[in-house]
């Protein structure tokens, strides 16, 4: 079974109605795995003092000028709805931290002179709090892209769930 807490803001007691569900459930001896999703203020370890011995590094796709290939129509800055390019004379500028990996640069660069570099956006921890099996993303600072990291510990987290008799994830705010 997998149960979601969540709620529309924060300060709620998400956390707390996570942890306290996983604890009680763990010590009437059933198989629980807990997901802090909330990846830009992860606090469900304050809670459980889980050891987290396995990191597995989150990274986006962010797009990288191949200037030789490049003849600076500007179709990829014109594309770009979060403005991550922009063409100035025979210049291509790319702020990584704009953009939002949605490829729709790489699709209009005729001259394919853009391709995808990965850029370090978070990391995933796994570990233990007891016989609770336990699992956090968390979010670097200044990030803008929590769904990545979200869906990184998602993955991780729940193909080691398998057959767990509970799931809780401890929803982001919102």
């Amino acid at each position: 079974m997998i149960i979601s807490v969540a709620s529309g803001k924060g300060g709620t007691g998400k956390t707390l109605l996570a942890t306290g569900l996983a604890w009680v459930a763990a010590s009437e001896g059933a198989q629980v795995h807990l997901l802090d999703c909330d990846v830009e203020e992860p606090n469900a370890h304050l809670f459980l003092q889980p050891t987290l011995p396995q990191v597995q590094d989150v990274s986006a796709p962010v797009p990288s000028i191949d200037h030789e290939r490049c003849n600076h129509c500007g179709r990829c800055a014109r594309v770009c709805a979060f403005h991550a390019l922009a063409v100035v004379r025979e210049h291509v500028l790319v702020f990584p931290e704009l953009c939002r990996s949605c490829g729709g640069c790489l699709l209009q660069c005729e001259p394919q002179a853009i391709t995808e570099v990965p850029r370090h956006i978070g990391r995933v921890e796994l570990g233990q709090a007891g016989s609770i099996r336990f699992a956090r993303g968390v979010m670097d600072v200044g990030q803008a892209m929590a769904t990545p990291v979200i869906r990184a510990l998602k993955r991780r987290a729940l193909a080691e769930a398998n057959g767990a008799a509970l799931v809780l994830l401890d929803a982001p705010p919102g």
